[in-house]
């Protein structure tokens, strides 16, 4: 059974958000890392993009696949994990796996268009749309 936290609102590419005032933090859900397997490489973009929903977030590589993964929501990134991605440490691109919800997250979006976040999924429904 996938976990599919209630306070996250989701895209049916299988990202999720959890809003903090304006501010969006993006990750893939349990389904899509489990689908994934086992990530072993993260490429994130670049802080201070601007950015529109449906543009490229993030490339992740798994030892099934390769899944692009795109924007939900409108604004700004302001941060990205750096823990997923080589810098000065090994890179933890595994963290989505372990932990999709927490420590996996993707980068945070400051929001421009408040209002697409009713386009996206409550838990109750992406919860049904995953189990066809």
């Amino acid at each position: 059974m996938n976990e599919v936290p209630d306070d996250l609102r989701y895209e049916k590419n299988h990202e999720w958000i959890r809003m903090t005032d304006n501010i969006a933090v993006v990750g893939i859900t349990d389904f899509a890392q489990e689908e994934l397997h086992e990530i072993v490489y993260v490429e994130l973009t670049e802080i201070n993009r601007e950015i529109r929903k449906g543009d490229e977030l993030a490339v992740i590589e798994s030892v099934k696949a390769r899944s692009e993964i795109y924007a939900p929501v409108s604004g700004k990134i302001i941060n990205i994990n750096h823990t997923l991605i080589e810098n000065d440490v090994p890179a933890r691109p595994e963290l989505i796996n372990e932990d999709p919800y927490g420590s996996g997250w993707l980068v945070e979006i400051e929001l421009s268009e408040l209002g697409e976040l009713q386009e996206l999924l409550s838990p109750g429904e992406y919860a049904k749309f995953i189990e066809h």
